[in-house]
């Protein structure tokens, strides 16, 4: 199998040297001065042990504290794939693509709109395992066919079973966080096993403005414990979670995705943590939250600068639509939100397929589409390699005046590669393409999807095994 191509960000830069420091020394004083809400018992008792200052539920985090959670962070990590081709090194300015959830809908093939099942995160699982350009999988939809109590176990075991990258997603409960667990470990052959390749890690999340409530506190902590891949999630929305301006909700952001860092490292020096952000803003005219605006893919791309500022790998949000369906709308907010971010350096680039109407709504038109998106954003990334063999002035010496380049062995090895070639456009004149019956991009992704899906989907979980996972947790669906 040939090596797994690695892309690398960081052209595009939002800030200059000066601005990042001026966003870093105002998050300082928000972290000192206005401190952060934090209820949960044992929170609060490792915070105040380690040198934070606490008043009741209120906490306000010096700054030498907050250095040092940063420095024991790693600057990178492994996230594992079920497959060592599949494993993706997360940090520096490293791009990965990958899904996002948890979305509530399905648009299907034939374009009605119904409630998700288990079933749709397994086929899901098994699309994205084909679609090249995306590397890992977010737990997409929430099962709506699953019983209440046993929503987390059946959310990942059919992503776990049907992809062999590395797979992430939210959990509801710690009992379900904890069964969750112990189904990778079984799959990975053991809890240690586990822990030296993990391929499955967990998203918490931090509640904008500067807040943790209990549950997401304990599992923060929980899943900091085991040293498994970590996202806190923080979502402030411009104008309504946080200020109206975006450096103002970079401030915000930036302190709340610092104290989802220290306070995994003071729970578990060294866990493998991502500097996380879900930044988005509102239209004040309707109230309506948005993902998909230019301002989002700003903020994104000036969270790639913070997080490589700080060492920390970062987990951002781009490539969600606000639009309803496949259309125009969805793939201009997608390819714009996403090259941002991608030129930035972002690492683990959350939400950039599948997703519509503001990530309620999955489609698997969509998630064609945005593999092409993708690829043309890696391809950006790659730039234009000059050597001696590329610049090509043998061959034009050939060629000469007047001639053409068709037939020249130089343009046969380069043919396939020198071009990014997208499944879903169409680059046939007008009547070629209306002779084979004038079909817009969504109906071609739809024809790509259901061929995909209609194949057999692989099991990356031997099948004795997934019958005794089976077994052994009860409410386990049958997909």
């Amino acid at each position: 199998m040939p090596e797994k191509r690695v892309y690398y960000g960081g052209y595009y830069k939002v800030f200059g040297e000066a601005e990042i420091k001026q966003i870093h020394e105002s998050t300082m004083q928000v972290l000192e001065d206005v401190g952060f809400q934090v209820s949960y018992p044992p929170a609060l008792e490792l915070l105040k042990t380690n040198g934070a200052n606490v008043d009741g539920n209120r906490v306000f985090i010096p700054r030498d504290l907050v250095s040092r959670c940063i420095k024991q962070a790693p600057s990178e990590f492994t996230f594992h794939g079920k497959e060592k081709s599949k494993d993706i090194i997360l940090g520096g300015t490293r791009v990965h693509f990958g899904t996002g959830g948890t979305a509530l809908n399905i648009l299907d093939l034939d374009r009605s709109k119904r409630k998700s099942t288990a079933e749709d995160i397994a086929v899901i699982a098994a699309l994205v395992e084909r679609l090249e350009n995306i590397d890992f999988l977010i737990v997409p939809v929430y099962p709506h066919d699953a019983p209440p109590d046993k929503i987390d176990i059946n959310r990942f075991f059919p992503a776990l079973t049907h992809s062999s990258k590395p797979v992430m997603g939210g959990v509801y409960t710690v009992e379900g966080l904890r069964q969750v667990v112990e189904i990778a470990a079984t799959i990975a052959g053991g809890e240690e096993q586990l822990k030296k390749r993990p391929f499955v890690g967990f998203i918490t999340s931090i509640i904008s403005p500067l807040k943790i409530d209990d549950l997401y506190a304990e599992m923060l902590m929980e899943v900091a414990s085991m040293g498994l891949p970590l996202a806190t999630s923080t979502a402030p929305t411009a104008g309504a979670t946080a200020p109206i301006t975006l450096a103002g909700t970079l401030v915000q952001q930036n302190a709340e995705a610092l104290m989802g860092v220290i306070l995994a490292q003071l729970t578990n020096p060294g866990t493998p943590i991502l500097y996380s952000a879900v930044p988005s803003t509102m239209d004040l005219r309707t109230m309506s939250f948005l993902m998909g605006t230019v301002e989002s893919g700003l903020m994104n791309a000036a969270i790639s600068q913070m997080a490589n500022y700080y060492r920390v790998p970062s987990y951002i949000t781009v490539g969600t639509t606000d639009s309803k369906i496949p259309d125009a709308q969805a793939a201009y907010e997608s390819a714009t939100t996403c090259l941002l971010a991608a030129l930035a350096g972002g690492n683990f680039i959350h939400e950039a397929a599948g997703l519509l109407e503001g990530a309620m709504t999955a489609s698997f038109a969509q998630y064609v589409i945005d593999n092409d998106i993708i690829g043309g954003c890696l391809r950006a990334l790659r730039g234009v390699e000059v050597n001696e063999e590329s610049m090509a002035v043998k061959t034009i010496s050939a060629v000469g005046p007047g001639g053409n380049f068709l037939g020249e062995a130089h343009t046969v090895k380069y043919m396939r590669s020198e071009s990014f070639s997208p499944r879903v456009s169409d680059r046939r004149s007008y009547h070629a393409w209306k002779a084979a019956g004038g079909k817009d991009s969504w109906t071609t992704a739809d024809e790509i999807a259901q061929k995909m899906m209609e194949e057999e989907h692989d099991h990356f979980v031997e099948e004795e095994l997934i019958q005794q996972i089976k077994n052994q947790y009860e409410g386990l669906l049958d997909i």
